[in-house]
């Protein structure tokens, strides 16, 4: 089998979420995150765009059903030995195959936590889950019992983010390589993509952000590419990923001579910056954390000009994002936590003059003072030929 952590990790997290589904009273979980399968047995697949389900009771069961294209996928990538097959069959739902495992499980009557907040449950699915099973046992949302434990990072998980971390500082130093009057976007683009895979990397939970001139205001991902002017701007959001784990970086990189207003908004955002790296302790919130940027920002007057959330945790992520939560916005009182990797982005988009700026890298929590996880520098990038 293909699995990268050792067998007692494996085993602690089953017994975290044991535990936990002991405190909610909880008999069994229907598992529809791909991240909670990958945590919890290391399952790996893109085969959640189709209907799957990991069945985990609190006795200790794990039961897998799945497409016949992933039930191969499943033996080679996980710890699950009981894997059950869906039958693709005319206008027949998978649902009612799921009922009828639930009740040879002997879970009739029961207590089941679904995880509906994912992007492995659709919405028809969720509809036909909450008709077939309502009757058949008491279901209640416990979409946030996984997500809380995944938050918090083992030493095994660790070690793959600094990997991840690794692998993106190297992706910018590609990157800007290909940066200069006349670049075509796609050679940056490949430059960055590729040096992680050449690292061992996998591809991110989502496409890299990239974006010049009034594009580099944008803070996703769209089709197209521009060519650079000897005066220009370029935004780059990007991730190292690996083993699925991520630790994303931004920056904008002005391509000639900054113009008086990067100056102004990079040394907001440096501010912010500094100012939410005070908040990453135990014992503040993502909220708190959110406070600290948006005070240091609206003191240079760019309240219009920022967005309404600065950061989120990362993690072992699937498509369509690599965002993970908790994410750092007003009043969010969750807490932050020794070993937890968040990601915090200074976004700073003009619209008025067209003039973006950007500072963002990932840090771990610890019982102090968090470690920024990227050794790039915080100056602003500037390539003037």
């Amino acid at each position: 089998m293909a699995l990268h952590f050792s067998d007692a990790e494996f085993e602690n997290r089953f017994d975290q979420l044991k535990a936990a589904m002991e405190a909610e009273n909880l008999d069994a979980m229907l598992l529809f995150a791909q991240e909670s399968m990958y945590w919890l047995t290391g399952y790996d697949t893109f085969g959640f765009c189709f209907f799957q389900c990991l069945v985990v009771t609190r006795d200790g069961e794990k039961v897998l059903l799945t497409r016949s294209a992933d039930q191969r996928q499943a033996k080679h990538t996980s710890n699950i030995s009981d894997i059950r097959i869906w039958i693709d069959r005319g206008a027949a739902s998978p649902v009612g195959q799921l009922k009828d495992l639930l009740f040879d499980m002997d879970l009739l009557g029961s207590r089941i936590g679904v995880e509906y907040d994912t992007h492995g449950m659709t919405g028809k699915i969720a509809l036909q889950l909450n008709a077939e099973l309502t009757s058949f046992a008491n279901i209640q949302d416990a979409s946030p019992l996984v997500p809380g434990l995944r938050a918090v990072k083992s030493a095994e998980e660790i070690a793959y983010v600094r990997k991840a971390a690794e692998l993106a500082d190297k992706a910018y130093y590609a990157g800007l390589d290909e940066i200069h009057p006349g670049a075509d976007e796609g050679r940056v683009l490949a430059a960055m993509q590729g040096t992680i895979f050449e690292g061992g990397g996998d591809y991110p939970g989502n496409e890299f952000i990239i974006g010049s001139g009034p594009d580099a205001l944008l803070c996703r991902y769209k089709a197209g590419r521009r060519v650079l002017e000897p005066q220009d701007q370029i935004t780059l959001e990007w991730a190292g990923s690996y083993r699925h784990y991520h630790a994303a970086l931004m920056r904008t990189v002005v391509i000639g001579t900054p113009t008086d207003r990067h100056h102004e908004m990079y040394l907001a955002a440096r501010e912010a910056l500094t100012a939410v790296e005070t908040q990453l302790v135990p014992g503040k919130t993502f909220g708190d954390v959110f406070d600290a940027h948006a005070e240091r920002v609206d003191a240079h007057g760019m309240m219009p000009h920022r967005l309404n959330a600065c950061g989120y945790s990362l993690g072992a992520r699937f498509t369509p994002s690599w965002m993970d939560m908790p994410m750092a916005y007003k009043a969010n009182p969750a807490q932050v936590k020794a070993n937890m990797v968040i990601f915090m982005h200074m976004i700073l988009m003009d619209s008025i003059t067209e003039t973006a700026m950007t500072l963002g890298q990932t840090y771990l929590t610890t019982n102090g003072a968090p470690e920024c996880l990227s050794t790039l520098p915080l100056d602003l990038p500037v390539k003037s030929g």
